[in-house]
């Protein structure tokens, strides 16, 4: 068994000894329900992973690799809601199985639950994983309100959208591997590398998403192809396209974001963007960052062996799915 698949059950065991009351029931079921829905538990893994990179044992920082995997559950809840959607991990979304009024409150819940979970750390780190901590979850807000901005401005830059997802998605991977050298006791300079480290995989890691949504093959991707285009979603891609698109073409831009037949759309689109060289374009974003990310991982001095980190970055830009 791989070192990350033993981190991933570790995480999965330890989640299911997390209790809530049984009364009322309308509030404490549906995150029983929630916790239990799996999911890849990326971010508690990548805490564990930078514990023992910053040299002490992964069961120093169970409680903050848990307080990570929980705030996210909470954000993932918070998010369905806000995007109406139906359907989270294979099953049915927490506002659907319930009502919205009760997935506000059992996200709630969750937050607090993450809070308690990082209060059980050693004492002498609570300050800094609690600032930290607390800086992220604002952040992680204010990228959701670029993203739901996103959908009525008439104009987006590709930098705006970097910002975004880098708010959004990375600065949780970058908290997640922070806390690990926090734990860890490592020098302030390692900190700042494993945290920039984070923010770069999880910025590849999400331009990776915008290039498989319309490229990637719809078995191995495990939804459709074109899922973006077809709900003019503002993705790195379009907004390349965008910026690059003059005369003829622009107008043809504008005009395929209102075609119905949904195939065509995907179609038309693909064909716009092989002109224009966005994939190309999208693809050099991906490199530029994914580069940067190992960079920084190489330059963190440390005794430890860099293999696990390794081996989840390889999972992470060869995964199928």
């Amino acid at each position: 068994m791989s070192e990350l698949l033993k981190l991933s059950h570790l995480i999965e065991s330890e989640i299911t000894k997390i209790e809530f009351p049984l009364s009322p029931g309308n509030l404490y079921d549906p995150l029983n329900y929630f916790l239990s829905n799996g999911g890849k538990r990326l971010r508690p893994v990548l805490t564990l992973l930078a514990t023992e990179l910053g040299g002490v044992q992964k069961e120093d920082a169970i409680n903050c690799a848990l307080a990570i995997e929980v705030f996210h559950n909470f954000s993932l809840i918070h998010d369905d809601i806000m995007d109406a959607a139906p359907i989270r991990r294979g099953k049915v979304t927490v506002h659907e199985k319930w009502n919205s009024n009760i997935a506000i409150l059992s996200g709630d819940v969750l937050l607090v639950k993450a809070y308690q979970l990082l209060a059980n750390q050693k004492s002498q780190h609570i300050p800094e994983l609690l600032t930290l901590f607390n800086k992220t979850a604002i952040e992680v807000c204010e990228g959701q309100q670029m993203d739901m901005d996103f959908e009525t401005s008439e104009f987006v830059t590709v930098d705006e959208y970097i910002k975004m997802i880098r708010l959004k998605t990375s600065v949780l991977l970058g908290c997640a591997l922070e806390f690990g050298f926090i734990v860890s006791n490592n020098s302030i300079s390692n900190r700042k590398k494993i945290y920039d480290f984070g923010i770069n995989i999880g910025i590849a890691f999400q331009i990776q998403d915008d290039l498989l949504d319309l490229y990637g093959n719809p078995d191995k991707v495990g939804k459709q192809v074109g899922g973006d285009v077809k709900s003019n979603k503002k993705t790195l891609l379009y907004l390349i396209a965008e910026k690059n698109a003059v005369g003829d073409l622009r107008e043809k831009l504008n005009q395929v974001k209102s075609e119905l037949d949904l195939n065509s759309k995907v179609s038309a689109t693909q064909e716009i963007y092989e002109t224009l060289g966005v994939k190309i374009e999208t693809k050099s974003y991906l490199d530029r960052y994914y580069q940067q990310a190992i960079d920084l991982l190489d330059s963190i001095e440390t005794e430890s062996d860099k293999s696990a980190i390794m081996e989840m970055v390889n999972y992470l830009f060869n995964r199928e799915h």
